[in-house]
C-alpha cells in the first residue's frame, strides 16, 4: 500500500481533516465499511494527535475525549482511534454519538479531544476534528503543524510499518478496550449534564449559577406570557442523542421533533434553504393542527453544530424559511440588545461583533447602532474565535461572533457554532419585552432597544412578532453560498498565481468600464481587502499576497466614503470547490447578478490564463 497516494484525496483542514471515508470511494454512500486504507489514515492520524497532545501538556497519559456524529463510517474510525489511543498510553473517554457543542464543552474536563465528523458534506464522508480543552478546534499554525507530521509520517516506511502493526495488534489493551466500550454510557450522561450546564451560561451570559436560575425563570415567565414552541428536523444527526429535547423542556418551551431516529438521515444534511423546507412543512402541518406556538424551527447538520431558521409569519399564515445571513444578522442583533440590556450600567462596556469577511454589511450597519466595533478573519471557525480572542486582549467584549456566510453563530463562552445558542438568540429576541418593576419604571426589552438604537422607534409596537423584527434589518441582497453560481470549478492550484491573473483581467475591466457596469451603478472607486488568518489588510495593491486566504473587493459608489457592495472569493478548505460571493446594499438582485457574473467571467479567464 503506498501511503502518498491517499493524501491528495483529503482535505486537511482546521475545521477538519475530510475525505470519502466509505470503502467504495463513493460520496452517497451509506454503509459502514472504511477499509484497509482508510482504517490506516485513521490510525496515523490518532498517533499524530497523540505525540502532539503528550508534547502540549507534558503528561505522558493525557485524557482524551472521543465522539461522532451519525455518519454510519464513525463507528469504525472511532474504534480505530480508540485502540490507536489505548496503545499510546492515554485515558480515553468515550461519548459515543455527540453533537459538536456538546464534546467541545464536555472536553474542558480533559486535555483534549478527537470528533470525527464532516459536517455538513454528503453521508459517505467523514472526517476528524482535532482539539485541546479550550472549547474549540485547533487554530489554522497548531493544525498546520498536525499536517505537517501527518504528511511525513505517511511517507515514512517505519511508520507504515508501525501502523499495520497497531492495526493488527490488540496486545496489552483488551481489557482497557472493554472498559472504555463500557464505560461509555456514564460517559454520555455526565457529557450532557456538563453540556446542559454549559449552555445556561452562555445563553444568559452570567457565571453565577443563583444568578442564571433567576434569568431562566425569568425567561419561563415571559415565554408563559408569549408562548413559543420549537420544530426541529433533526435528520437523524447528531443531535437526535443531545440535550435538545431536555433543555427545552426544562425551560417550559414546547418542542416538536421529528425525522429523529440516529443516523436515519433522510434528506441532504447541509442546513440551506433548500433543507429547511421539510421543516416548514412540518410546522404549517403543526399550525393547521392547533398548534400555534409553533412559531420557530432549525435544522441541524450532521455534527449539530449549524441550525439555520424557519419561523411563522402570522400575516401570510405559512412558514418561511430565513437566509443564513439573516439569521446570523437577527442572532447578532439579539444580542448585542441583550448585552445592552444585561450592561446598561457598565461604563467599561466595549462592545464588538467578530465575523469573516464575506459576511454582510448588514453587520457592520447592525453594529454600529450600538457602538460596536466589527472585526473581520478569514472564513473558518477557528480564525473567527482567535480573531474574537485578538479582540478581547484590547479590551472589547466580543458576545457574538461567526460566520454569516453559513449562519453560524458562536455564543462566548462558548467557541463552537450551536443552533440551542441560535434559538435562543431569537427566544430572548421574542420574549425579553417591556418591563415595569416595583417601581413602576420601565425597563425596554430587546427589540425596544433595537429600535431606539437604529432609529426606528416608529416600527415598534408592543405586541410585535419575528416578522416585524426582520422588517427592520438593514436590507441587503447576498449571495447564498450553497447556491450553484456560488461554486467555481478552478484549475489552478496555485491560488496567487490566480489571484494575479484575475487582478491584470480586473484592472483592465475596470479601466474599460466593466461592460457598463461603472457607469450603470455609478462605481467611483474600489478598495482590495485581504484575510489571511485573523489577519486583514485593507486597501492592498498586490491580490496575489492572499495566497489561498480570502480576497474582497469593495466598490465605492459617486465617491462615497461607505462601500455599496463587494465581491469576495476563496477557495474552501473543506471541500473541493472554488466559492465567490456578491453583497450589495438595498434589494437589487439585478445589481448582485451582475456583479457576480462580472467576477465569474474575471475568474474563469484568469483560470485559462495559468
Amino acid at each position: 500500500m503506498n501511503m502518498k497516494n491517499l493524501n491528495p484525496e483529503m482535505i486537511l483542514s482546521a475545521s477538519g481533516w475530510r475525505k470519502v471515508f466509505a470503502v467504495s470511494g463513493d460520496e452517497t454512500d451509506s454503509t459502514s465499511e472504511i477499509g484497509k486504507e482508510n482504517t490506516c489514515i485513521s490510525i496515523l492520524a490518532s498517533l499524530v494527535f497523540s505525540d502532539y497532545i503528550k508534547k502540549r501538556t507534558s503528561k505522558r497519559n493525557p485524557a482524551i475525549a472521543i465522539g461522532m456524529d451519525t455518519r454510519p463510517t464513525g463507528p469504525q474510525i472511532a474504534n480505530s482511534v480508540i485502540r490507536t489511543l489505548l496503545k499510546e498510553k492515554a485515558v480515553v473517554k468515550y461519548v459515543g454519538i455527540t453533537a459538536a457543542p456538546e464534546i467541545m464543552a464536555y472536553a474542558k474536563l480533559f486535555d483534549g479531544f478527537i470528533y470525527i465528523s464532516a459536517s455538513h458534506n454528503p453521508v459517505g464522508h467523514n472526517g476528524i476534528k482535532f482539539g485541546l480543552n479550550d472549547g474549540g478546534v485547533l487554530d489554522a499554525k497548531d493544525n498546520a503543524a498536525l499536517t505537517e507530521d501527518f504528511l511525513q509520517r505517511c511517507s515514512d516506511e517505519n511508520a507504515l510499518q508501525k501502523v499495520f502493526r497497531i492495526a493488527e495488534s490488540d496486545s496489552g489493551i483488551t481489557q482497557d478496550l472493554e472498559w472504555v466500550y463500557s464505560e461509555s454510557i456514564s460517559v454520555k450522561a455526565n457529557a450532557l449534564e456538563v453540556y446542559g450546564d454549559f449552555s445556561r451560561k452562555v445563553i444568559s451570559s452570567l457565571s453565577n449559577i443563583s444568578e442564571q436560575d433567576d434569568f431562566f425563570e425569568f425567561l419561563k415567565t415571559q415565554t408563559k406570557e408569549n408562548p413559543l414552541g420549537i420544530v426541529c428536523d433533526m435528520n437523524g444527526s447528531a443531535r437526535t442523542l443531545s440535550i435538545d429535547k431536555s433543555f427545552f423542556k426544562d425551560n417550559n418551551i414546547n418542542f416538536y421533533p421529528f425525522n429523529d431516529i440516529p443516523g436515519k438521515i433522510v434528506h441532504e444534511i447541509i442546513p440551506e434553504p433548500e433543507n429547511l423546507i421539510y421543516c416548514a412543512k412540518k410546522m404549517e402541518e403543526l399550525q393547521k393542527q392547533g398548534f400555534k406556538d409553533a412559531v420557530l424551527g432549525y435544522m441541524p447538520d450532521c455534527d449539530g453544530d449549524r441550525g439555520n431558521i424557519v419561523y411563522w409569519d402570522s400575516v401570510q399564515q405559512k412558514a418561511n424559511v430565513l437566509k443564513a445571513q439573516e439569521v446570523f444578522s437577527l442572532s447578532v442583533l439579539s444580542e448585542l440588545a441583550f448585552s445592552c440590556w444585561l450592561n446598561e450600567n457598565d461604563k467599561n462596556y466595549r462592545p464588538a461583533v467578530a465575523v469573516n469577511c464575506p459576511t454582510s454589511m448588514r453587520i457592520d450597519e447592525i453594529a454600529g447602532c450600538f457602538s460596536a466595533k466589527v472585526f473581520r478573519g478569514e472564513v473558518g471557525e477557528a480564525n473567527v474565535v482567535n480573531t474574537a480572542r485578538l479582540a478581547r486582549k484590547e479590551g472589547y467584549t466580543v458576545r457574538i461572533l461567526g460566520e454569516g456566510s453559513n449562519g453560524g453563530t458562536i455564543t462566548f463562552p462558548s467557541n463552537v457554532r450551536d443552533p440551542i445558542n441560535t434559538v435562543f438568540a431569537f427566544i430572548k429576541l421574542l420574549s425579553i419585552r417591556d418591563k415595569k418593576d416595583e417601581n413602576g419604571k420601565v425597563k425596554h426589552g430587546l427589540f425596544h432597544i433595537w429600535c431606539e438604537r437604529s432609529n426606528q422607534l416608529d416600527k415598534y409596537k408592543t405586541d410585535f412578532t419575528l416578522q416585524d423584527i426582520i422588517n427592520t434589518l438593514p436590507v441587503y441582497t447576498t449571495t447564498g453560498v450553497s447556491e450553484k453560481r456560488a461554486l467555481l470549478k478552478i484549475n489552478t492550484k496555485d491560488h496567487s498565481v490566480l489571484k494575479r491573473n484575475f487582478q491584470k483581467l480586473f484592472e483592465n475591466s475596470w479601466k474599460n468600464g466593466a461592460d457598463g457596469i461603472l457607469k450603470k451603478y455609478g462605481f467611483s472607486s474600489y478598495k482590495c481587502i485581504l484575510t489571511n488568518g485573523t489577519v486583514q489588510k485593507t486597501d492592498v495593491n498586490d491580490f496575489s499576497e492572499s495566497g489561498k486566504g480570502g480576497l474582497k473587493i469593495q466598490f465605492y459608489e459617486n465617491n462615497s466614503k461607505t462601500p455599496s457592495s463587494f465581491i469576495w472569493m476563496r477557495g474552501s478548505g473543506t471541500e473541493s470547490v472554488f466559492r465567490i460571493l456578491c453583497d450589495v446594499k438595498g434589494d437589487n438582485p439585478e445589481k448582485e447578478k451582475e456583479l457576480l457574473e462580472w467576477e465569474t467571467k474575471l475568474l474563469l479567464e484568469a483560470d485559462k490564463m495559468s
